[in-house]
């Protein structure tokens, strides 16, 4: 909702996909009333042969696509021995595999048309994979490595990509984990409102950044010291208390399935 507003109020016209996608009529209404085009696509990203219906039917109904913004995902959070072949499967296609095939759908008439734009929603947690959360991480970072070889492999073209990292934003995943386990985000990490990430989406696009992390204290630093020092940034990231958050999401999961 937040990014289809940020667009719709930059003169996006929208094609909004999601399974099982009843929510998205809301946001097709409003993103109208701005005075956009806006259509509503129940597709599951899941299904490759959907995934070329999606594109075949957006072109169909709005022409040439400008912008892909890839922001499905799926995150199942729980010791790694804990899930199945199937939730690790799922969690790739949808956050990984889907965004890669859909930007490789786009790519050609992109580059014919000499203009387009990829954004890819990543996370802090493929900066720095935090406990419980392996599949995901794992995708978030591919995310990371493949904006940015789309960069470098299309620079002077006319098509660019970014990718998009924030933390604990207060929607979306991280509000359906403080829902479920009642469990905050740490402190030393804090939240961010969704407005900022929707707004950096725009400001992507219009600067051609190649990577913005949204957070509410800075986390660079942090970021480097992992880089630089994997010893010394292990420790201090587990000091943040982003490993005990999920690690007492999946408590009160265990606890709750229990009762």
């Amino acid at each position: 909702m937040y990014m289809a507003r940020a667009l719709a109020k930059a003169g996006a016209s929208l094609a909004l996909t999601a399974y099982p996608g009843s929510a998205l009529e809301e946001v097709r209404a409003e993103s109208e009333k701005l005075g956009v085009k806006a259509r509503v696509y129940a597709l599951d990203l899941r299904e490759p042969t959907q995934r070329t219906e999606l594109i075949a039917k957006v072109r169909q109904e709005f022409g040439p696509i400008d912008v892909l913004v890839n922001n499905a995902g799926v995150e199942f959070t729980a010791a790694y021995d804990d899930l199945t072949v199937e939730n690790i499967c799922e969690t790739i296609a949808v956050n990984l595999e889907a965004p890669m095939v859909l930007s490789r759908l786009v790519l050609p008439e992109m580059l014919s048309r000499k203009r387009g734009h990829i954004v890819n929603i990543s996370s802090l947690a493929g900066k720095a994979g935090p406990a419980f959360q392996e599949p995901y991480a794992a995708t978030k970072a591919g995310l990371i490595g493949f904006t940015s070889s789309l960069r470098h492999t299309y620079r002077g073209t006319g098509v660019s990509a970014s990718a998009i990292v924030p933390g604990f934003a207060e929607a979306g995943i991280y509000a359906h984990l403080k829902e479920r386990s009642g469990m905050a985000a740490p402190a030393m990490l804090g939240t961010s409102p969704p407005e900022k990430v929707a707004q950096a989406v725009v400001t992507a696009i219009e600067k051609d950044l190649p990577e913005v992390i949204i957070n509410s204290l800075p986390v660079r630093p942090l970021l480097g010291l992992i880089a630089l020092f994997p010893r010394i940034g292990e420790w201090a990231s587990n000091k943040t208390g982003a490993n005990d958050f999920f690690r007492k999401v999946v408590e009160k999961q265990k606890l709750t399935n229990q009762k």
